[in-house]
């Protein structure tokens, strides 16, 4: 019986350089879609899987991550006192229950298989989901709960991916597979940013991940990869053939919110299909279109 996947690691020391000067201050995982930042959607997506505790692995200045998930006493205060129930509501809902949020430092940026490691002594042996929290995904099941379900079917590690255009293979981890069954295939391969004419395949990873505990054995021995990083993905490639190892094809709405144009795609999607803001939002789009 597959064990329960309670904890997940969320790499968030990037510096966001795309989004200079916006993130000169401001950590990038911060940016808002439409009125909640990202890391709120991947953690509350987390939620929603029956993921309870997380491990953001930060970076200098990060401190707005985690006062976001505090409780704003003043600010509660405020809200009560004026009868702003509502908004009183929706700053509760963005905090961590105590004692299940852990922030620890990546200090050098190392790549994301690094992040990873860095979280090892809190996920300990057990299986873990990793979100990165510039990639958003929106579907009922969420996407990572998805994955959880896949991995309580197998038993092993489990990745999302979504085909992509040939071209745009050497941006992207990309999946070898076999014996599709459904949405569930198993991986034979994994490589990290091959260049088109080599890639196994068009299946793109897409930043959402529920790995087995053994993912450190290969962590731990810090090899570098494309980049000159440790990729999350050659130590991935490692564990294949060992214990199921299987990708999931994420037919759901996902954006690319590490790109200026994905991110404001993801800002007016989310209005349109939010019901408290789908019609001015198709007006004001008819408006800016017809001048």
């Amino acid at each position: 019986m597959a064990q329960r996947v309670r904890k997940a690691v969320l790499p968030v020391a990037g510096l966001g350089t795309r989004f200079l000067p916006a993130t000169k201050a401001m950590p990038k995982e911060m940016l808002t879609v439409v009125d909640r930042p990202l890391i709120q959607y991947a953690v509350e997506e987390c939620l929603a899987a029956g993921i309870e505790e997380f491990v953001f692995v930060s970076g200098r200045n990060k401190g707005a991550l985690e006062d976001h998930f505090d409780h704003a006493y003043e600010l509660e205060a405020t809200l009560e006192q004026r009868k702003k129930a509502a908004e009183l509501k929706q700053t509760q809902a963005a905090t961590i229950k105590p004692g299940n949020a852990i922030f620890t430092r990546q200090q050098k940026p190392l790549g994301l298989g690094h992040a990873v490691w860095c979280a090892r002594h809190w996920i300990g042996n057990e299986p873990f989901a990793v979100l990165l929290p510039d990639e958003l995904t929106l579907d009922t099941p969420s996407c990572i709960g998805q994955l959880v379900q896949a991995h309580e079917r197998t038993g092993g590690s489990v990745v999302a991916v979504m085909d992509v255009p040939r071209e745009q293979t050497k941006s992207y981890g990309i999946a070898a597979v076999k014996n599709e069954n459904g949405n569930l295939s198993e991986i034979t391969g994994m490589v990290e940013k091959p260049k088109p004419e080599e890639a196994p395949s068009t299946l793109a990873l897409i930043g959402r991940y529920v790995l087995l505990p053994e993912v450190f054995d290969h962590l731990d021995r810090h090899e570098t990869g494309a980049g000159g990083e440790i990729q999350l993905t050659d130590a991935m490639a490692k564990m294949i053939g060992h214990k199921p190892f299987h990708a999931l094809r994420y037919a759901g709405q996902r954006y690319d919110c590490g790109s200026r144009l994905g991110f404001l795609e993801a800002n007016v999607a989310v209005a349109l299909h939010r019901g408290d803001t789908a019609a001015e939002t198709r007006a004001l789009l008819g408006r800016l279109l017809k001048g």
